[in-house]
């Protein structure tokens, strides 16, 4: 439950989940947003759903190292080259979850980059299950601007739900069993009006 007014561990079963609010001061997350916005090299990219190919309702950027990829959604993404910026984030987040999930070994070795341009952009629900992520995957989800509704559901039963605020300068490590038991997603919310950038760190293997 509540270790501090900065760190929560989120009580959901099958799943481990930490959230602390203002990983970033709103004063630092302000100049990460603005450099993200200005140096990604975002694209709105094609993904397959029920066998047609659709445009993603957001943009998105894939970082990564050399020779790594990564398949959803029928859409395969080869890792551009680190930028400075994104390498600095790595890093402290990086040194952060190895301390709360008791790992001494390198934990991230690419990004996944999405760009809400509005409430109108939105995520589907999915879990973050593929091949190459391995079998209890630690993900690291960074989050600036806009402040969005995260939902979780059960995938052996969708009624049971959990939602969580993602705001500005936050983080939420995903870790444990929770792919293999929840899907989560990003509604749209037609009444905002604002950017919100999310970066998921992730290892490839």
């Amino acid at each position: 439950m509540l270790f501090s007014e900065k760190l929560r561990k989120l009580d959901i079963p099958q799943a481990e989940l930490i959230f602390i609010e203002h990983f970033f001061e709103k004063k630092e997350a302000d100049s990460l947003q603005k450099v993200l916005t200005e140096t990604i090299a975002w694209e709105q990219g094609a993904i397959t759903m029920f066998g047609k190919k659709v445009l993603e309702p957001r943009l998105t950027a894939w970082y990564g190292e050399a020779g790594k990829s990564y398949t959803y959604s029928g859409k395969t993404q080869y890792g551009l080259v680190w930028t400075d910026a994104l390498t600095w984030i790595k890093n402290k987040i990086e040194d952060e979850c190895q301390t709360l999930v008791m790992c001494h070994q390198p934990l991230f070795n690419s990004v996944l980059l999405n760009y809400y341009r509005n409430g109108q952009d939105s995520m589907g629900w999915h879990s973050d299950d593929e091949r190459e992520l391995g079998r209890n995957p630690v993900i690291a989800s960074l989050n600036f601007g806009e402040s969005r509704r995260f939902l979780l559901r059960r995938k052996d039963n969708k009624s049971i739900k959990h939602e969580l605020l993602l705001t500005h300068g936050s983080l939420l490590i995903m870790s444990g069993e929770m792919q293999h038991f929840w899907q989560h997603a990003v509604p749209k919310e037609p009444k905002k009006n604002h950017p919100r950038i999310n970066l998921t760190f992730r290892w490839i293997i």
